[in-house]
C-alpha cells in the first residue's frame, strides 16, 4: 500500500501553542502506524507564509515581513523536531518555488470555473474568510468571536455551487470518508443548505503585495486559503513530476489531518477544487477537536487562553509524557482541556505504574531465572489465557481504532494488556513458582515468563507510533528471540512540582 499523510499548514503571524504539537502528533502517529503494517508512507507537513495576518503581525514586530515569516516558520520545523514527528518534507508556501510552479498550474487547470466579480461580504482578518450573516454568533465570527468588516473588492471567483452534488457524492459514497462521523454529517448538512461560489482572490493593494499574484492580474492576490490547500499537490510537483504521480495519482490512501475549524475549506473548496481540475480526490479527512485552557481555546491570539509553549512542557516533562497525553487523554469528539495535572495522571497510571512496571517486572524475573534464553511455551497457563487473547488481537484493534481516528480508544487497549497481564502476574506469583523445586513449577514459570515477554513485546510493537522513545527503551529491556536484556528505567519519575500560574 501506498499512503500519504498531511498535516494543515499554520499561519505563521505566531509561535506555536500545544494545538499545534496536537495535531503534529495525531498525524505523525497515524504515518508511523503504516510504515509499521508495511506500507510506504509520505508524510509532509508546512508552513501557510502567505496569508495577510502574518503581515500584520510582522509590522506590529516592527520586523521585515519575510524574516517574520522565517522565524516563526523555524520555530514550527523546530516544533515537530522537538517531538520526533517523522515527516518526510516540510514546504514553506513562501519561498518554495514548487509550490508557486504548481499553484499557477493548477490555476490554469480550472481557469474554465473561474470568473471576477465585484462582490461585498462580512470579512473576518483573523479567519481570512468572508462568512453569511446566517454564520455569524450574535454577529459576531464563530472561530474569533470579532465583528467582521464589511468588505467591497473586485475578486476572481470559483463556480462552486456546480461541484455540488459531486462533492456531496463524493462523500455520502465514501470516495471521501469524513471522521469522525458527526463532522461528516456537519458537511454533508453545510453543503445540502446549498453552495455559493466563493471567491478565490484579494485586492493586490490590501494584501500589500505579500503572497502568490493571479496568473495574468497582478491587481489580484491568490485568496490564501486556496492557494494554502494546493500545498498537498505542489510539494509532490504538481502537475508533471514522479512524486506527484506516486504519492497523489497513484497512492492508495491520501489522508489530511485537520481541525475542526477548516473542516469546510478541505471537504468542500478543496474537493470541489480538485474536481475541477480533473484530480485525484483525498481519500480521508480527519478532524480533531480543540484544546483547551479552563473551558477556552488555546489560542495564539487570545490572551487569556495560552499556555506555556509546547517548548516548555517538554522541557519539563519529556517527549513521550506530552506525546502520550496527547494520544491517550485528548477527547475525540469534544474539546479538552490541558492541564499538567492530567498530563503527569496519564505518564504516571499509564506508563510508568501500567507498562513500564509489567515490563521491568518480566525482564527482571524471566533474566534472573532464564539467563540462557526462556525457550518456546511448554502448554497453557490458564491465568494468561485472557493476556494471550487480548495480545493476539490487540494490533487489529489499534488498526480498527486509528481507522476510526480514535487514538484514545487505541491507547487504551494496549494498557488495559499490560493491566491484564500485571493481574496475571499477581495470580500466576512466579517468585513462589521460583524458589519451588517441582520441575512442574519450574516448567510453569517458563511458559509464564515466555507468554509474558511475548505480550510485553507485542505492546512495546504497538507503542511504538504513539511514543517511539518511550517503545525502544522497552524494546531494548525485552530483548529478542529468547533472551531478555537489562532491566532499565523506561519510563523515569516526572518532577514532583507540577506547580504553573494556569492551573
Amino acid at each position: 500500500m501506498i499512503s500519504y499523510f498531511t498535516t494543515s499548514i499554520p499561519y505563521v503571524n505566531a509561535r506555536p501553542h500545544l494545538g499545534h504539537a496536537l495535531e503534529f502528533v495525531q498525524t505523525d502517529v497515524l504515518a508511523r502506524h503504516r510504515r509499521l503494517r508495511g506500507d510506504q508512507v509520505r508524510f509532509l507537513t508546512g508552513t501557510d507564509d502567505n496569508a495577510l495576518k502574518n503581515v500584520t503581525a510582522a509590522r506590529e514586530a516592527g520586523l521585515p515581513v519575510a524574516e517574520f515569516v522565517r522565524a516563526n516558520g523555524d520555530a514550527f520545523v523546530g516544533l515537530a523536531d522537538a517531538l520526533a514527528i517523522s515527516c518526510d518534507d516540510v514546504i514553506r508556501t513562501g519561498s518554495d518555488p514548487r509550490h508557486r510552479r504548481g499553484v499557477a498550474a493548477l490555476w490554469d487547470r480550472i481557469r474554465g470555473d473561474l470568473y471576477r466579480r465585484s462582490y461585498t461580504g462580512r470579512y473576518c482578518a483573523g479567519c481570512e474568510q468572508f462568512y453569511s450573516e446566517a454564520e455569524l454568533l450574535d454577529g459576531r465570527c464563530p472561530e474569533h468571536g470579532t465583528v467582521p468588516e464589511m468588505v467591497t473588492e473586485q475578486n476572481w471567483f470559483f463556480r462552486l455551487s456546480s461541484y455540488q452534488q459531486r462533492i456531496e457524492d463524493a462523500i455520502t459514497s465514501g470516495r471521501v470518508d469524513i471522521q469522525p462521523e458527526h463532522r461528516r454529517a456537519e458537511v454533508l448538512s453545510f453543503i445540502r443548505s446549498g453552495l455559493e461560489d466563493f471567491s478565490v482572490s484579494r485586492a493586490a493593494e490590501r494584501t500589500g503585495g505579500w503572497g502568490i499574484s493571479v496568473p495574468g492580474d497582478p491587481s489580484q492576490t491568490i485568496y490564501v486559503w486556496w492557494d494554502a490547500l494546493a500545498n498537498y499537490i505542489t510539494a509532490l510537483g504538481y502537475p508533471d513530476q514522479p512524486a506527484y504521480q506516486r504519492w497523489w495519482a497513484g497512492s492508495d490512501h491520501r489522508t489530511h489531518v485537520i481541525g475542526k475549524g477548516i473542516s469546510r475549506f478541505h471537504a468542500i473548496y478543496w474537493l470541489g477544487t480538485l474536481l475541477a481540475a480533473g484530480e485525484p480526490l483525498p481519500s480521508r479527512i480527519v478532524v480533531h477537536e480543540y484544546l483547551q485552557l479552563a473551558g477556552r481555546k488555546i489560542s495564539k491570539s487570545d490572551a487569556d487562553a495560552r499556555v506555556e509553549t509546547p517548548a516548555t512542557v517538554l522541557d519539563r516533562y519529556g517527549r513521550d509524557a506530552l506525546r502520550w497525553w496527547l494520544v491517550s487523554d485528548v477527547n475525540r469528539v469534544g474539546d479538552t482541556d490541558f492541564s499538567e495535572e492530567r498530563l503527569r495522571r496519564r505518564y504516571i497510571e499509564d506508563l510508568a505504574n501500567t507498562i513500564g512496571n509489567l515490563v521491568n517486572r518480566v525482564v527482571v524475573i524471566t533474566g534472573r531465572h532464564f539467563p540462557d534464553g526462556i525457550g518456546a511455551a511448554a502448554g497453557p497457563v490458564p491465568e494468561l489465557e485472557a493476556v494471550r487473547g487480548l495480545s493476539a488481537g490487540l494490533p487489529s484493534v489499534v488498526d480498527d481504532e486509528l481507522d476510526r481516528f480514535d487514538l484514545r480508544r487505541a491507547t487504551g487497549a494496549i494498557v488495559d494488556v499490560a493491566a491484564a497481564a500485571n493481574q496475571a502476574i499477581e495470580a500466576i506469583r512466579p517468585w513462589e513458582l521460583a524458589r519451588s523445586e517441582r520441575a512442574a513449577d519450574r516448567e510453569r514459570l517458563a511458559t509464564s515468563c515466555r507468554q509474558l515477554v511475548d505480550a510485553c513485546r507485542t505492546i512495546a510493537t504497538e507503542l511504538a507510533p504513539f511514543i517511539p522513545d518511550g517503545a525502544t527503551r522497552l524494546g531494548t529491556a525485552l530483548g529478542s528471540g529468547d533472551l531478555v536484556g537489562e532491566p532499565i528505567p523506561a519510563f523515569p519519575r516526572l518532577p514532583v512540582s507540577d506547580d504553573t500560574p494556569h492551573e
